[in-house]
């Protein structure tokens, strides 16, 4: 179709357009180079030619060569144009338009069929994924006793969760901080150091037991359940046991900086709660509810049953893979449709251009015969005048009878020349070819749009090997 296009559209020919005008003899200028009168009189004085002379004599031949010669320059000038026409005619190379219509023809619906076979076998593709992902996900819900759909963490709740855990990673580094800057060396920055490392671990521990360890609760199998729960036992346990250990160094810290850590597990293992600042258990009600927060929020990030949230993103990326392969598919036939019609529209616009152009060249081609034959008139009227100035001023001078073939007027030997035809379009002809063509272009531009519904179809119909629907 490009080839086409281009080949409709381009230009045809390097030839300058315009008619060349036939220039009219100016008869009395003419007859004044020649001396018509003056050597009329002079030979009819001398009663030259005689009576019984034939026609004509060397005056009468040098008018008559005169006009002949400019009768050959028009018509060579007039045979030259013709080339120069029947050149433009042949650029036209109608012929070879209508061969590749016939082959655009045959060959544009067959490729967009194979266009739509690539597109079928790729689709399909993306299809079986996607039907392999869904067995996975039913699968996976029968086997566990799952009716609910997956929480998928994603979206502005992900995002919320996470900027929670951020924000009480830092209220807890900086109110523990606080509490701990009394006994450090380094005051305040220290002591913000030192709760930052317990916070890091306080959070964490809650984060790692919800999301890794206490979601084992939910699952069906029962020795599943019972990890889970003593997950979360050993969770509470560690919790207690790190909070109260920040609670007691912040006690120890108040009197004795070296060998700190010895006297807080000697204290732990002693008496655990034990403390006997209210700011101490201050800092460990604190770093309980925190860690409670983050063991919530951790809970919510994931799924509660493990392995579920998995299952259902692989089957939602597997639909977003189907459904955009199928929209890209559609598009694409949609786009290699309308390029392939803007082009048929470009081919029957050219056409039409070339058609005019053959008419305007045939018609010029008429007018410039046309005006040859009226030049030919035209030189022989003047040939006449020449001769009727030379032989009245000759018969003026005589005394003796002039020639008869003085009263014949002279006929001038026209020239016809003749445009070949050999293999040119007559615009009939041409009329009837150009709109098979452009029938034949626009039943092309009907089946590809049919192929094309046919092609979306075909996507479609995929989704039947599936019974849950895809909208798309």
């Amino acid at each position: 179709m490009n080839k086409l296009r281009d080949k409709v559209l381009e230009a045809n020919h390097d030839f300058r357009s315009g008619t060349q005008v036939f220039p009219s003899l100016n008869v009395d200028k003419m007859a004044k180079d020649l001396d018509l009168v003056s050597e009329g009189k002079r030979r009819g004085a001398l009663n030259q030619p005689p009576k019984t002379a034939k026609p004509y004599d060397d005056v009468e031949y040098t008018i008559l060569e005169r006009v002949e010669e400019e009768k050959k320059t028009s018509q060579q000038s007039v045979e030259s144009s013709l080339q120069l026409f029947a050149g433009r005619l042949a650029s036209l190379d109608f012929e070879d338009q209508f061969g590749l219509i016939n082959l655009a023809n045959s060959s544009s619906v067959s490729d967009f069929k194979a266009e739509v076979a690539v597109g079928v076998d790729e689709l399909h593709g993306l299809r079986k994924a996607l039907n392999d992902a869904e067995r996975e996900h039913t699968w996976f819900k029968d086997k566990h006793n799952l009716i609910r759909a997956a929480r998928i963490p994603e979206g502005g709740a992900h995002l919320l969760r996470v900027s929670l855990l951020v924000f009480l990673f830092l209220v807890e580094t900086g109110m523990n901080g606080s509490f701990l800057a009394k006994g450090n060396e380094q005051g305040f920055f220290g002591g913000i150091i030192e709760a930052a490392a317990f916070s890091f671990v306080n959070i964490g521990i809650a984060l790692l037991a919800s999301i890794f360890c206490a979601r084992l609760v939910t699952h069906k199998s029962f020795p599943v359940k019972a990890i889970g729960a003593a997950a979360i036992a050993g969770y509470v346990a560690l919790a207690l046991a790190i909070n109260l250990a920040l609670a007691h160094y912040r006690e120890v810290t108040g009197s004795l900086a070296d060998g700190a850590g010895n006297l807080v597990v000697s204290n732990m293992w002693a008496n655990p709660a034990g403390l006997s600042d209210i700011k101490s258990w201050l800092l460990f009600m604190i770093g309980m509810l925190f860690s409670i927060i983050a063991f919530i929020d951790g809970w919510f990030v994931l799924d509660p049953y493990v392995g579920y949230a998995g299952v259902e993103k692989r089957r939602n990326a597997a639909r977003e893979n189907y459904k955009g392969g199928k929209g890209e598919l559609i598009e694409r036939l949609q786009d290699v449709r309308d390029e392939h019609n803007d082009k048929v529209k470009e081919i029957i616009k050219g056409l039409g251009l070339l058609q005019r152009e053959h008419r305007a060249i045939v018609e010029h081609r008429g007018k410039l015969l046309s005006l040859f034959a009226e030049h030919q008139s035209h030189l022989e009227r003047a040939c006449n005048q020449l001769l009727s100035k030379y032989r009245e001023a000759n018969v003026q001078a005589r005394t003796a009878p002039a020639p008869k073939y003085f009263s014949n007027p002279y006929h001038l030997e026209k020239v016809k020349p003749k445009a070949t035809a050999d293999g040119e379009w007559v615009d009939k002809e041409l009329s009837a070819s150009i709109r098979a063509a452009q029938a034949k272009l626009n039943e092309q531009v009907r089946l590809i749009g049919q192929e094309c519904e046919h092609g979306i179809a075909a996507y479609q119909e995929l989704d039947r090997l599936h019974p849950d629907k895809i909208d798309g």
